[in-house]
């Protein structure tokens, strides 16, 4: 038996290949825990494609287990026929009978010195009696106070949905504060982000910390030679990267293309707005039809489009947390155009670092601005930010301090074997 300690991963998504948001944190905070720890992963596969990737987690991690998450009407459905009077609809969502018996058998068998669990939506699984007492400790990564994005959603909804992100807003607020009070150790993504929980939960709040998000500095690296994706001779480009079936991103692209590129037109500035990112919805695709607007859809690599970008935007209305594409375009040493939500929890200075404007024509002005080489300095001011503040091997040391890794003598060594089966590969049979 290894003389490491035993740590459980459950993620409510595969946390590789690290291409966006959830799974970029997600799967550096495991590789830095697989450096102390035998992991044993648990999550959920969305897309069957992500299967190709399960070999570099299973030589990361100690053992590898997942289950197929359901098509997403069919998640919803589930959703809705699992709701509970008071609970969210996110623990119907992310809930499989299968995975949590493996969870289940673990604890029993004493398995594991300490959880880590991503997400609210997988907390469930490692919460009760028997889990406290199966489990020596317990940390819950919230990422983001997700209850206040739901909030959010519903200020701007109408008709029967303001009801419906309503009551998400006040269950999920309800359940994250309770997982709150029974988890060792609750951390966040940004220091902000930290505060607003503790606020929300002052019960909790002496447990409550933070774990900032970082950027691999090798992988965005402005001085590999990307070839550019743009045409000859095209007008400069202004570029957005993200998931373009998600909401915020959605929404923040609508305005750029609708709100501020036509304040660009009008004052004579030539420029391009090229949207990148995968699983754009229609209404997206359908800003493709404005002058100087080009949806890409899915790409290989968002890197060349930012190397060659004249200006990253990142115009979110709704955001929480630390935004990776704001991070990423500073690393690529692109001048970044953010919104004040955008902006929150990035520790750099506006003005010397990158630009923060709210309206659309303080946002037209700060894009003219820079492709005019008003600020050329900017990018290179906001790599060298990231690089001081956003490095992970520097903002993963806070992680050692929420989940320690217990003596060997006391962790695993102590820990009984474990029989159970694997979930995964029943499913994958």
């Amino acid at each position: 038996m290894s003389a490491r300690p035993r740590l459980l991963f459950l993620s409510h998504r595969i946390p590789y290949p690290p291409e966006k948001g959830e799974k970029i944190r997600a799967w550096h905070m495991l590789d830095h825990l697989a450096e102390r720890w035998d992991v044993d992963a648990g999550f959920l596969v969305d897309d069957r494609a992500d299967l190709a990737h399960l070999p570099v987690l299973e030589r990361r991690c100690a053992s590898v287990h997942w289950r197929p998450a359901l098509h997403r009407l069919g998640v919803a459905a589930r959703a809705v026929l699992r709701v509970r009077p008071g609970l969210p609809l996110t623990l119907g969502w992310f809930h499989d009978a299968a995975l949590a018996a493996w969870v289940r058998q673990g604890i029993g068998a004493r398995r594991w010195d300490a959880a880590f669990v991503y997400s609210s939506a997988m907390a469930p699984y490692v919460m009760g009696p028997a889990a406290a007492a199966g489990i020596p400790r317990r940390v819950l990564d919230l990422v983001d106070v997700d209850s206040e994005k739901w909030r959010a959603y519903a200020g701007s909804a109408g008709g029967p949905m303001r009801h419906v992100w309503s009551r998400e807003a006040r269950t999920l607020l309800a359940f994250e504060r309770r997982a709150a009070r029974e988890f060792d150790r609750t951390i966040l993504v940004s220091a902000e982000e930290a505060r607003r929980f503790a606020e929300l939960a002052p019960e909790s709040a002496a447990r409550i910390g933070h774990v900032d998000n970082g950027v691999d500095l090798a992988r965005f690296d402005p001085g590999r030679g990307w070839p550019s994706p743009y045409a000859a001779g095209a007008p400069p480009a202004i570029v957005f990267t993200g998931t373009m079936g998600y909401r915020p991103n959605a929404e923040a692209v609508a305005w750029f293309a609708e709100q501020v590129m036509p304040l660009l037109h009008a004052a004579g500035t030539a420029a391009a707005f090229h949207i990148v990112g995968a699983n754009p919805t229609p209404a997206v695709q359908a800003l493709a039809r404005l002058p100087g607007v080009h949806v890409t859809g899915s790409v290989p690599d968002v890197r060349p489009y930012l190397a060659h970008a004249a200006v990253a935007v990142a115009p979110l209305k709704i955001a929480r947390g630390i935004q990776n594409k704001v991070l990423e375009a500073m690393a690529m040493a692109r001048p970044v155009v953010a919104s004040p939500q955008a902006f929150e929890g990035v520790r750099a200075t506006p003005g010397r670092d990158l630009l923060v404007g709210d309206a659309a024509a303080d946002m037209a002005h700060l894009v003219a601005e820079v492709l005019a080489g008003a600020h050329p300095g900017l990018g290179a001011a906001g790599r060298d930010a990231v690089m001081r503040r956003h490095d992970w091997a520097a903002t993963l040391r806070a992680l050692d301090g929420a989940l320690p890794a217990p003596r060997a003598e006391a962790g695993a060594s102590a820990r009984r074997p474990f029989a159970g089966g694997d979930p995964g590969r029943a499913a994958a049979a």
